[in-house]
C-alpha cells in the first residue's frame, strides 16, 4: 500500500498552518515563558512543499532577562492561554540581561506525514 500523496499531505499542513496562528517560546521546563517583556508572536506560513510549512519570516521574542531559559517553541492558536499544538525543543539559551530571541524561519516548521 502507498502512504499518502504529496497533495494530500499539502492540504493537511494548510489546514493546521491555519489553526496555528502564534509561536511561543517555552524554557527547560516545557512550560510557556512568563515574563513581563514577553509575548507570542503571530505567525504566517509559507505555501507547504511535500507536507513542510515554516514561518515566513524570523520570528523576534522580547526577555527581561534574570536567568530566563529559551529552549524550545510551541506552536498555539490565541495569542493567549488556549490549547498548546506542539512544537520543537531547542539548544538552551540564557537571558541574565535583557535581549531578543530570533526564531529563525529557515529552521523552524512543522511537517505532515504520512505512516504506512
Amino acid at each position: 500500500m502507498a502512504g499518502m500523496n504529496e497533495d494530500y499531505l499539502n492540504a493537511i499542513a494548510n489546514h493546521g498552518g491555519s489553526i496555528v496562528n502564534y509561536i511561543g517560546l517555552v524554557d527547560d521546563q516545557g512550560n510557556e515563558i512568563d515574563d513581563e517583556y514577553y509575548s507570542r508572536q503571530s505567525v504566517n506560513w509559507t505555501d507547504p512543499v511535500e507536507g513542510l510549512i515554516r514561518p515566513i519570516e524570523n520570528l523576534a521574542f522580547n526577555i527581561s532577562g534574570g536567568g530566563i531559559i529559551v529552549q524550545g517553541w510551541r506552536g498555539y492558536a490565541d495569542e493567549t492561554g488556549g490549547i498548546e499544538y506542539g512544537g520543537k525543543d531547542l539548544d538552551p539559551e540564557t537571558f541574565t540581561n535583557s535581549g531578543q530571541y530570533i526564531l529563525i524561519a529557515d529552521d523552524t516548521g512543522i511537517s505532515h506525514e504520512a505512516a504506512e
